[in-house]
């Protein structure tokens, strides 16, 4: 209906239809909007509707700031500041072990899905990324494995370095936050990669004809 048609009718006997023009093609394909059938965005489109600071970085090395970030607060806040209150090392590793299951369960993890840009798009960043309680017993042990995997590499290191300067009594190579986060992360992203690697094989097995 045009704008004159509209003025001829009288005000008290329009119907809400001739106040507005409704395109209810556009109303229903709003309501029944679902990944599947909505149109693809380009990701620079996406991005020139994002508020804040635009830093783009490649999502392993997001992912790797992340993991040794983390890595390094549990190694601060759990081995450097239990020294004095938890004079056991051994009691020290248990503690800072179960740290690093519980860091990565519910923080690490957590981060990764929120910022996913489709659901599960971040999984394989997480060895065990299931969502709920039975995830956490799975992350502590890994967090656990993971501890022995960079002990052993201090140990290494130091056993090499031990050997050139011919004191055994030396500690050439101390634990502090920043290169245990890297050891850390380094070992995690080889037993990801692990991971990803079985999997296809699995995969490529089960595609093959018998």
């Amino acid at each position: 209906m045009g704008r004159k048609s509209r003025e001829a009718v009288p005000e008290e006997t329009r119907t809400p239809a001739e106040y507005y023009q409704l395109n209810t093609k556009a109303v229903e394909d709003l309501v029944t909007a679902s990944p599947e059938n909505s149109p693809k965005v380009s990701e620079a489109e996406l991005r020139r509707y994002r508020s804040g600071l635009q830093i783009h970085l490649k999502d392993w090395l997001k992912v790797l700031l992340i993991k040794w970030w983390f890595h390094g607060a549990a190694c601060f806040f759990f081995l450097w500041g239990l020294g004095i209150a938890v004079p056991s090392r051994e009691n020290q590793l248990l503690i800072l072990g179960l740290a690093m299951g519980f860091i990565t369960d519910l923080m690490v993890n957590n981060i990764f899905r929120y910022y996913a840009k489709t659901p599960g798009a971040n999984d394989r960043w997480m060895m065990f990324g299931r969502k709920g309680f039975a995830s956490l017993p799975l992350n502590i042990v890994y967090g656990y494995v993971l501890l022995a995997l960079v002990v052993t590499t201090y140990n290494v290191i130091n056993g090499v370095l031990v050997s050139f300067s011919g004191n055994p009594e030396s500690v050439p190579l101390g634990v502090e936050p920043l290169l245990f986060g890297l050891f850390a992360t380094g070992w995690e992203f080889l037993l990801l990669g692990a991971r990803q690697l079985a999997r296809r094989i699995v995969e490529d097995a089960k595609s093959k004809p018998r």
